[in-house]
């Protein structure tokens, strides 16, 4: 019972603290362009400044996005992606923030699949959820089953199965649609 408790606290541990560093991290930046523009005296308005300063860090990293996609800084940013990869406690939280917002927006999107999965056959019982691997082949895992990440309604986690392609159903709908209709309960509106 023990044992199963810390396994559990050191497997929330790795979910939540790349989730937390990100926020973390955004709003410290959205603070820290607030405190320049107060010691620059920059001030339009007291209900847009706050605005003004959300608007300034997306701006910048959209910015940093489109530099690391420069042919130019591309080499900077792979080194430095290749530094922090070799780092033992920062390898960890950097690699999962790295792949879960990759998942997300990356050029490897992982949640595009959108899928109906049988859980019972009487009575018929299924789940949403998203293919996120084809192939477990390097696992020993034969061709005719895949993996599918199932997510929880009103949380941002999730569970992940492996499932045979016979048990799975593909879903006509954009994937960010399905993601907010499941994570909302069924309460979102389908567009």
């Amino acid at each position: 019972m023990i044992r199963k408790i810390i396994i559990y606290f050191f497997q929330g541990t790795l979910f939540a603290v790349p989730i937390f560093i990100t926020v973390y991290v955004i709003l410290k930046l959205i603070v820290t362009v607030g405190s320049i523009m107060d010691y620059l005296q920059i001030h339009v308005h007291p209900l847009v400044d706050p605005i003004l300063g959300v608007l300034l860090v997306v701006l910048g990293l959209i910015v940093i996005g489109v530099i690391g996609n420069s042919f130019i800084f591309r080499p900077v940013f792979q080194s430095l992606d290749k530094l922090i990869e070799r780092a033992p406690l920062i390898k960890t939280v950097y690699s999962s923030v790295k792949d879960l917002l990759g998942a997300f927006v990356g050029q490897k999107k992982r949640f595009n699949q959108p899928v109906l999965i049988r859980v019972s056959e009487n009575p018929l019982m299924e789940r949403f959820g998203f293919v996120t691997a084809e192939d477990l082949s390097e696992l020993g895992i034969n061709k005719e089953k895949v993996a599918v990440y199932v997510p929880f309604s009103y949380a941002i986690t999730g569970a992940l199965f492996v499932v045979k392609r016979e048990n799975i159903t593909p879903i006509k709908a954009h994937a960010a649609e399905m993601m907010k209709f499941v994570v909302s309960g069924g309460v979102a509106e389908l567009d």
